[in-house]
């Protein structure tokens, strides 16, 4: 009687063993929305690579940071660079963002003008009143030659700090929930992208839109000690995928953009 097939069952246990051995499962937290979507179309290509990816939603902003630092995630994906540096500043965290993912372009939209060019010398341009999103927003402008602003602002910068306006631009601050009712009264407003969709306003209809790979990109962030661990590497891998690239800019329809 021979033994070859007994061998050969075994042999198959044993590597389907050593397969579930090597898999090894991470818990990634990340806000709803896009951000829970996209990585839900990651985990096939992941799995594929023996990682097995736990997504976490977390409602605010504040918190997965904090339960990435504790270690009670070991990653997240649900902010942009800039946030994750005063996160890591105000907390002390020892985060680390280790690859760039999509963004939410911030833009600049009217319902009175179809172009920037048609914005009249002496418009009012309406743009949020936190130093993130209205800092964001004069950035916007800078970038496109319309103010110019002191040196040295950093992401945070004010109206204050606008030293040149050709334009004779009046900027207003509002709410950033507020900002796509204030398009009947103004001649253009900055609204965050998500604000833009809730009211049902094309993304792709701003008049002026910032550059997709821009410093607010968001990012993949881990603990510094893990940054350079092989499921970090696979993650990764998973996520930047010409794949994972055809969905976001289907599904999203500019409203949400790759960043490679």
């Amino acid at each position: 009687m021979s033994l070859k097939p007994y061998l050969a069952a075994i042999a198959l246990s044993i590597a389907a063993l050593t397969t579930q051995a090597a898999a090894e499962t991470i818990k990634v937290g990340v806000s709803p929305g896009p951000h829970a979507e996209i990585l839900e179309k990651v985990k096939p290509a992941a799995k594929a690579k023996g990682l097995d990816i736990e997504i976490v939603e977390f409602s605010d902003y504040v918190v997965p940071n904090a339960a990435l630092d504790a270690g009670e995630i070991d990653a997240n994906s649900f902010q942009h660079q800039p946030y994750l540096d005063n996160q890591i500043a105000d907390r002390k965290f020892d985060l680390v963002s280790v690859a760039t993912t999509v963004n939410f372009p911030l833009g600049i939209y009217s319902s009175k003008h179809k172009s920037w060019d048609e914005v009249p010398d002496g418009a009012t341009i309406a743009i949020q009143n936190d130093p993130t999103n209205g800092g964001r927003a004069l950035l916007l402008l800078r970038d496109k030659g319309i103010i110019k602003l002191k040196d040295g602002v950093g992401y945070k910068p004010t109206p204050v700090d606008i030293v040149e306006n050709p334009k004779n631009l009046k900027i207003i601050e509002l709410d950033a929930a507020q900002t796509p009712r204030s398009l009947a009264d103004v001649d253009a407003a900055a609204i965050n992208t998500n604000y833009a969709v809730d009211a049902g306003i094309e993304p792709t209809s701003a008049i002026l839109r910032e550059d997709p790979k821009g410093p607010y990109v968001n990012v993949i962030a881990v603990r510094t000690k893990d940054k350079d661990a092989p499921w970090v590497k696979e993650l990764i891998a998973a996520y930047r995928t010409p794949e994972i690239k055809a969905f976001v800019n289907e599904r999203f329809k500019g409203a949400v953009l790759p960043s490679w």
